[in-house]
């Protein structure tokens, strides 16, 4: 096995050559019963203190790695010492399975620690970022995003792209209906989540079903920022044998919007329009962003920031 000591680096020498030769054990690259190099040795070749090598080797001992033969030297145990599972030794035991295979594809020592400070190197993503022309619906769909996600919701038109802060650093999200325009604005490489999303009009129908037909006479409020929920809303409400004058439709980012729907029995509604409306009103809500889309990327969130995910079926 090759040893490499940086001596200008943060980590001391001692430690350099326990974590080396640990992994080594690991790899198999040191096999068990093979006799390792003098501490003179080490001395010679590196330039060090035989003490330090001393000192690295007697911790290896202690820790059930090697064993000193008296009058012969340093030897690799034959039987792995019992880790306790601790993120410390998972993280060893996963470097050392990435060495030993980088190696017998011929990948070069030096080109691994490079590709592996680069990969260190690389920040985290920190945010998402939802590509939706219409800042509306953009507003419908974070508003639902925000209650259940930690990392920060950022929008922009897909013309803004390239101008977003930090969008190097963004988990880019897209509703179906963009997702093929979207995607042909971004690099083949570039990963874009397609929300999945509620129907409204098969939500909206299966309410109906259970309202009509006793509520057919009644006045009942449509209201959202959005305008083909609205429509979508009204269609529907026709389609279920509500008469259209019976449908009181606003748009809520319309001053004075809320006129009127304290009197209806019932209003179809977005969970931000919800937010707002009158106390006195019956809310009837529909949300749009699937539950399995957040529990996904709750997943992510998780393996990112190393919280553990709630799925949304247990809110």
């Amino acid at each position: 096995m090759r040893l490499w000591l940086n001596k200008k680096g943060d980590v001391s020498l001692r430690e350099q050559l326990i974590t080396q030769i640990t992994l080594g054990i690991l790899t198999r690259e040191l096999a068990p019963g093979e006799r390792l190099p003098s501490t003179r040795d080490l001395a010679r070749r590196f330039g060090i203190h035989a003490n330090t090598a001393s000192a690295a080797y007697r911790q290896l001992e202690e820790e059930g790695w090697v064993e000193q033969r008296h009058g012969s030297g340093v030897f690799v145990r034959r039987t792995r010492p019992e880790l306790p599972v601790t993120p410390e030794t998972a993280v060893d035991q996963l470097i050392a399975d990435l060495a030993l295979k980088a190696r017998r594809l011929g990948v070069s020592d030096a080109l691994l620690k490079a590709s592996l400070r680069r990969w260190l190197s690389l920040e985290p993503p920190a945010r998402w970022l939802l590509i939706e022309p219409d800042p509306e619906l953009a507003r419908i769909v974070l508003h639902e995003l925000e209650d259940r996600l930690s990392l920060p919701m950022l929008t922009c038109a897909p013309g803004e792209i390239s101008t977003c802060p930090d969008v190097d650093r963004a988990m880019l999200l897209v509703l179906p209906s963009k997702a093929v325009s979207v995607r042909k604005l971004l690099p083949a490489s570039r990963e874009l989540t397609v929300l999945r999303v509620y129907p409204v009009a098969p939500q909206l129908q299966s309410r109906l079903a259970r309202y009509m037909p006793e509520h057919e006479t009644d006045l009942i409020g449509i209201a959202s920022r959005w305008s083909d929920f609205q429509r979508i809303a009204q269609t529907m409400l026709i389609a279920a044998g509500l008469r259209p004058e019976s449908l009181l439709v606003r748009d809520a980012t319309q001053r004075s919007w809320k006129r009127g729907l304290e009197t209806t029995s019932g209003v179809v509604c977005d969970p931000l329009t919800a937010l707002e409306l009158p106390k006195e009103c019956f809310a009837i809500e529909f949300r749009l962003i699937a539950a399995s889309t957040i529990d996904d990327m709750l997943a992510i969130e998780a393996r990112i920031t190393g919280d553990p995910a709630t799925p949304t079926a247990a809110m």
